[in-house]
């Protein structure tokens, strides 16, 4: 059975774990073995959902805010093995509804991958007349 907890404090496990699922989902290359970023990205998000399969972390997602009115979901993968059953689902809805309890009403993310199929019964539609833009420093 697979179990969905809120992750606040990761232990050194959980952010190896972590670490596999970014490299997994092709986001992190093969030398990014330092868990200090992954400690940073979890204290800097409203919220952290992992889902867990015998004591394995087999998929995540997290949600950044401003923590009065707009969030974004990111980062959303499982692990290839345990894909289409409905665990990256089940992430979002956690997501979603914290942020709701929280207060947030505008929540919105990027769908990657033509991955958009999986967020649409989730309530998410195509912003009209906007465009996901990105800035990365070389």
């Amino acid at each position: 059975m697979i179990h969905f907890d809120f992750l606040e404090n990761p232990d050194d496990k959980d952010l190896g774990q972590m670490i596999r699922l970014y490299r997994g989902a092709g986001w992190w290359g093969d030398g990014a073995d330092d868990p200090a970023p992954v400690r940073r990205l979890v204290a800097g998000s409203h919220c952290v959902v992992v889902a867990r399969w015998e004591g394995r972390m087999v998929g995540m997602g997290r949600a950044i805010s401003d923590r009065a009115s707009d969030a974004w979901i990111q980062d959303v993968t499982v692990d290839a093995a345990m894909r289409h059953q409905g665990i990256g689902s089940e992430i979002v809805r956690r997501l979603v509804a914290r942020l709701e309890i929280d207060g947030i009403s505008w929540i919105g993310l990027v769908a990657e991958n033509g991955s958009h199929p999986m967020y649409e019964p989730l309530g998410f539609v195509a912003m009209e007349n906007a465009r996901p833009m990105l800035r990365i420093k070389s």
